[in-house]
């Protein structure tokens, strides 16, 4: 019988040993804060769409790690998304005046509405949209990103 609850004992203390060392190994997360400046307008929303790889960047409304949208309130917006994991990001940004939460643009593609890419890339006719290269950036324990709103095409 002392015997039985010595194995017992010793089955205790293993589970409990795997259950800390699976608490230990937890993969860490990471925050992000999102500031826009340079916003023109004071009614509608900011819309977030943070990308963690090229996939669907930076157009796509259904790629993209995390999104949400910010009432706007001022010339700037704060939004922080939690829980990401460290790595590389870049997040794309719209002045949705109308609700719909995504860029409209007009016939030849042009955006109507205002819009913003994180590291600030240019951009034009020339240019083209931005690569998730140019607006990557990397995010590790608490990492913050500012982005310049911009209401027409950079000449």
């Amino acid at each position: 019988m002392l015997k039985l609850s010595q194995v017992c004992h010793v089955l205790l203390a293993t589970l409990v040993s795997i259950s800390f060392a699976k608490t230990v190994n937890a993969e860490p997360t990471a925050t992000l804060n999102v500031v826009v400046n340079g916003i023109h307008h004071q009614k509608g929303e900011i819309c977030f769409r943070v990308y963690a790889s090229e996939q669907g960047f930076p157009m796509s409304n259904s790629s993209g790690s995390q999104s949400g949208c910010a009432k706007i309130t001022g010339n700037s917006v704060k939004k922080q998304f939690t829980g990401l994991k460290p790595g590389t990001y870049a997040v794309a940004v719209v002045d949705d005046q109308n609700g719909d939460r995504k860029l409209n643009k007009d016939f030849f593609g042009i955006p109507k509405e205002g819009f913003g890419i994180s590291k600030n890339p240019t951009v034009s006719i020339q240019t083209g949209t931005p690569k998730f290269r140019d607006a990557s950036f990397v995010v590790n324990k608490n990492t913050t990103v500012n982005i310049i709103m911009k209401y027409s095409l950079d000449s």
